[in-house]
């Protein structure tokens, strides 16, 4: 998102201009979509764009530089993102420290043990999409062809199949 263009509509808006604020937040939507997209579990993805354009909206005469406008409104995003995974799912699922610690407390051959049970535990489609990327490695845009579907169904799916994989690992 390029909106070093847009300084001065920026800057209206962070005066509290209020229909300065709307011409940002119309520029940003594609941007915030494809990066919730790629971050929210599918169903929040709407959700998540929404809520942070409120924040946007309420918090941007908060804004100290113009510059920091893409990096601030996409951790906003992202935190949205977590925040509505952590409760649909009653758990977070970056919780890294406890992966951490579930792949430091077991072997090697466990961890190959349990991993093959939680690709065995998977729908066949997550688990074929899953064996295409990680182990066959193939591209995004391969797996797609190969399977006859879009980029973005592919990436969703693939998402969704890691997403199940971490749970059934650490859950």
């Amino acid at each position: 998102m390029d909106l070093s263009l847009h300084q001065d509509l920026l800057s209206d808006a962070r005066a509290g201009n209020p229909s300065a604020i709307n011409r940002p937040l119309a520029l940003c939507q594609p941007d915030i979509r494809r990066y919730a997209q790629r971050t929210c579990m599918i169903s929040d993805v709407d959700d998540a764009i929404q809520e942070s354009l409120i924040i946007l909206s309420r918090h941007i005469g908060s804004l100290r530089a113009a510059a920091a406008f893409s990096s601030w409104l996409f951790r906003i995003v992202r935190h949205e993102c977590h925040r509505m995974a952590r409760k649909a799912l009653r758990t977070d699922p970056w919780d890294d420290a406890r992966a951490e610690t579930y792949l430091s407390a077991n072997s090697s051959e466990e961890l190959r043990h349990d991993l093959a049970a939680a690709l065995e535990s998977l729908p066949r489609p997550y688990r074929e999409l899953l064996i295409l990327r990680d182990i066959e490695e193939l591209t995004i845009s391969e797996i797609s062809a190969k399977l006859g579907e879009s980029r973005a169904a592919t990436k969703s799916r693939l998402h969704r199949a890691r997403q199940l994989t971490r749970e059934y690992l650490l859950g």
